[in-house]
């Protein structure tokens, strides 16, 4: 069985990472972030086989792809917490001329990092594309991507979900974020999109429902049932059902901080709901 244990005090470390990076520079995108902070926390430390030395093509290992790039903390958090660069470089969230910018890039070549993201809609044709290049290549690992459920209001998300079954992209998990938030409110009040588990699997999908998805336990069962489900000709889906701001009261269950800093008084109170664990930068 994996240290869930170790898992849940990271966690715990990337919500404070995520709320002091977002702090300092009083500018970021703090909500979904820290609902995505066990699915993060988990891909990286029990889900992926990757290797130790990053390298861009992604060859003899599984490689991720953030769809919805604003979500940048915990994704940096994450990503220095496994080793892919040092931790104090999260000090240089968002300042000029870092690489840690507040939508991923690929210019100044940040390890863990294999496409510019944040342009909403577009991570789906990427992890398509390296999808298809294991395969040709022989390479049977797999590939993973996150969507937020807002984004999937972009058009070209669906031209990708339809390639993605009829060319039978049997090696792909994508994850969709399905915490009801985008940045004007409820996506029911935004653009209602019914249901999304129908409209993936009449795209010829399977999908994997995580009703607990800020539960590592959860996460990483329904991941395991994602995975056993690839090689058979059809694209899989998970539904991750996460809280918008989890595990900081205040910010849990709105869309109000989707992209707004916490200011001096509301970082103690963050902070003191999270105490420290791994150690701060």
């Amino acid at each position: 069985m994996p240290d869930t244990k170790h898992l849940k005090d990271l966690t715990t470390q990337v919500r404070r990472d995520i709320l002091r990076m977002v702090h300092k520079v009083n500018s970021g995108h703090p909500g979904g972030s820290l609902g995505c902070a066990e699915f993060f926390v988990s891909l990286y430390n029990e889900i992926m086989d990757t290797n130790a030395t990053f390298n861009m093509d992604g060859r003899d290992e599984d490689i991720f792809f953030l769809s919805n790039g604003h979500i940048s903390p915990v994704y940096y958090s994450v990503l220095a917490r496994s080793g892919y660069f040092s931790i104090d470089e999260l000090n240089t969230f968002r300042l000029l001329d870092s690489r840690l910018q507040g939508h991923p890039t690929t210019h100044e070549g940040l390890p863990g990092i294999r496409i510019a993201s944040g342009s909403l809609g577009q991570g789906m044709s990427v992890a398509l594309g390296a999808a298809q290049a294991k395969k040709l290549n022989g390479d049977n690992h797999l590939v993973y991507s996150l969507h937020g459920d807002g984004e999937l209001q972009e058009g070209q998300n669906w031209e990708a979900i339809m390639y993605a079954s009829a060319k039978k992209v049997d090696n792909l998990i994508s994850t969709i974020d399905l915490n009801g938030k985008q940045i004007d409110g409820a996506t029911d009040d935004v653009l209602p999109m019914g249901s999304i588990k129908n409209k993936f699997e009449a795209f010829g999908w399977s999908v994997v429902e995580i009703e607990e998805g800020n539960n590592i336990d959860a996460i990483l069962e329904g991941m395991a049932d994602a995975k056993s489900k690839t090689g058979k000709r059809k694209p899989v889906c998970v539904l991750l059902k996460t809280v918008m701001g989890n595990g900081i009261d205040f910010m849990m269950h709105t869309h109000a901080w989707h992209g707004k800093a916490p200011n001096d008084e509301q970082l103690a109170i963050g902070l003191a709901q999270n105490p420290e664990t791994l150690g701060d930068y």
